[in-house]
């Protein structure tokens, strides 16, 4: 996905800043309007957080609006939603962030699942960065109580986890 829209705006670094900018956060786009969910973001406010000028984000929206396949990636794309890492802290819920090796190796979240759940932890969030769109992708666990330092070792065991941060 995020080849087919950097290849579309390769003449246009402004134009894929933006694009950038509303994946990252989750936005769509309808008829040439910016939504988060149902809530209009106006242009303004999308130049600042793609440090563009308004009429780079207009002629982003129409530049997509005009090509079917990223009208459709646009039009359906969803934020993934609220996350407890900024506030784990205040809430006495445990926090692993986990940087991998290679992103596309397979198991790293199952096999971290396992030793959390036999560690008797529940999971309350997973939230895993798109290789493609993170320059380094990490997955982050929130547990339902702190992390015991033993499990930082055998996770690092496993194929592909790189580093480990736990707070």
């Amino acid at each position: 996905m995020w080849n087919m829209i950097k290849n579309h705006f390769t003449n246009y670094p402004e134009r894929l800043k933006v694009a950038r900018t509303l994946i990252e956060n989750g936005l769509n786009t309808k008829n040439g309007k910016i939504y988060l969910n149902q809530i209009e973001i106006p242009p303004i406010r999308m130049a600042r957080a793609a440090a563009v000028d308004r009429r780079t984000v207009n002629e982003t929206l129409n530049d997509i609006n005009k090509n079917q396949k990223l009208k459709l990636i646009f039009e359906e794309i969803r934020s993934a939603g609220h996350s407890l890492k900024e506030i784990a802290r205040h809430l006495n819920l445990g926090v692993i962030e986990i940087t991998v090796t290679n992103a596309k190796n397979p198991g790293i979240l199952s096999n971290t699942a396992t030793i959390l759940n036999n560690a008797n932890l529940s999971i309350r969030q997973a939230i895993v960065d798109d290789p493609e769109l993170s320059p380094e992708p990490k997955l982050t666990i929130i547990v339902e109580r702190k992390i015991p330092g033993e499990l930082v070792s055998e996770i690092l065991k496993i194929s592909g986890v790189a580093k480990i941060s736990i707070y």
